[in-house]
């Protein structure tokens, strides 16, 4: 197979003359007045610029749909909030997805519309990678009923208004800032989403009445150095090897602080190592394949031992039946309009495919469905936040949750190689 053109993939004067010594004298006097009136002014001015040019940690140009500094109504398209929002069943759930235009956002948020439940997404569209994704992913949903709210988690006013216009009984928290190595080029965003973002969701929901389920991604990066396998929900987890990995550990301890506080029912879900068509465009999957078929060269990494990198490969599909399964089996909140009323349901799962394959293998495989041979350099591992392996151990989901994850590495590659040729290169052989 001939390699394919993917390039375009995914600014009138007196008459008098004073002496020169009167004329020094005279405007220096009038300077120094000058400036001792002017000056204090000239620096308050140059305050309030800087207080108003002080750009958002937020990487995205976005249109702001609320000023975020006081509770003034806000055009917002009504009529369509609810209808996306209303269930087709009145059995059915009303639920908030935040980063409904990501990747595990987007299948979420398809899964439930399907099932009758009523879905309104929340996306700010950023620019970590290329938005002309989230946008057809965007145009997907669309098509299916959803709508996604073009906001950011940080705008706690927009929010408000969001809880005050509809009563949603759960909300699916995905919206993060992902990546492991983008933290060490841009750490305050993570800082943004992963914490302040998460903290001002909360905030708004603890004061909600009644108080929505909160389901939301945490990552198995949280097991950060642990040596054990598989990784257990009981294992240690204060170990983090990345600033993102930190931030999920954090969020963690936050989550644990509401349930306690404020009565809120807090699932989170230790995501591994998702992937799939529809995917996110700086995982290794994602950009081998684009890679290798412009015949670049591919960096493999291995351990300082020589030995393989793995991951749980976890395919999307299975993901989404473990989303829904902890939708489904959360309990109610038990606070109201921010008080607690008694103990509430606060639980953590792993949610992986239980087989950690090689990253050689995962090129073989793609080279396989491309037909395509990779052009490979193999590499130590860097100390960029990543570590060697994830295993996950899913016993816990399976017992609690009803979690079988049925798709291998295989398949679930074949899958998305099938819908990156048609996405990117208009294949006819796209599903």
């Amino acid at each position: 197979m001939s390699h394919l053109d993917i390039d375009n993939i995914p600014s009138t004067p007196g008459k008098y003359k004073p002496d020169k010594s009167f004329r020094f004298n005279s405007s220096t006097v009038f300077s120094l007045s000058k400036l001792t009136i002017y000056f204090p002014l000239f620096l308050c001015f140059l305050l309030i610029l800087l207080l108003l040019s002080t750009p958002s940690s937020t990487p995205s140009p976005r249109r702001h749909l609320s000023s975020g500094t006081h509770r003034s109504p806000i055009s917002l398209p009504h009529k369509l909030i609810h209808k996306s929002a209303r269930p087709r069943l009145t059995t059915g759930h009303t639920v908030l997805v935040t980063g409904a235009a990501g990747f595990v956002g987007t299948h979420v948020s398809l899964a439930l519309k399907r099932r009758g439940d009523g879905v309104l997404g929340l996306d700010n569209f950023n620019h970590y990678y290329d938005p002309a994704l989230k946008r057809a992913r965007q145009k997907l949903l669309e098509k299916a009923g959803v709508y996604i709210v073009d906001a950011d988690i940080n705008d706690k006013d927009l929010l408000q208004q969001l809880f005050d216009a509809v009563l949603f009984t759960h909300v699916m928290h995905l919206a993060a800032q992902a990546g492991v190595r983008y933290a060490m080029q841009n750490p305050g965003s993570y800082i943004h989403s992963n914490i302040a973002g998460f903290v001002n969701l909360l905030e708004v929901a603890k004061s909600t009445n009644p108080q929505p389920a909160i389901i939301w991604a945490s990552s198995s990066s949280v097991y950060g150095l642990n040596s054990k396998v598989p990784f257990s929900e009981k294992d240690r987890t204060d170990q983090p090897a990345s600033l993102y990995a930190a931030t999920k550990k954090a969020s963690e301890e936050i989550a644990h602080t509401y349930n306690h506080i404020y009565g809120l029912s807090i699932t989170g879900l230790r995501f591994f190592t998702v992937y799939g068509p529809w995917g996110r465009p700086d995982m290794a999957y994602f950009f081998f394949t684009r890679d290798i078929l412009k015949g670049k060269t591919i960096a493999i990494y291995e351990s300082p031992d020589k030995g393989s990198v793995a991951r749980d490969f976890t395919y999307i599909d299975d993901i989404v039946k473990g989303c829904l399964g902890a939708l489904d089996t959360a309990k109610k909140s038990t606070g109201s309009g921010g008080k607690k009323k008694g103990p509430a349901q606060l639980r953590i799962f792993n949610l992986g495919n239980t087989s950690p394959v090689p990253v050689s293998k995962l090129v073989s495989l793609l080279e396989k469905n491309l037909k395509v041979k990779a052009k490979k350099k193999v590499m130590p591992l860097p100390r960029n936040g990543d570590v060697e392996f994830t295993h996950a151990n899913i016993s816990l989901a399976a017992r609690e949750l009803g979690y079988k994850p049925t798709t291998d590495l295989e398949a679930g590659l074949k899958k998305f190689v099938r819908w990156y040729l048609g996405f990117y290169l208009g294949s006819k052989k796209s599903s």
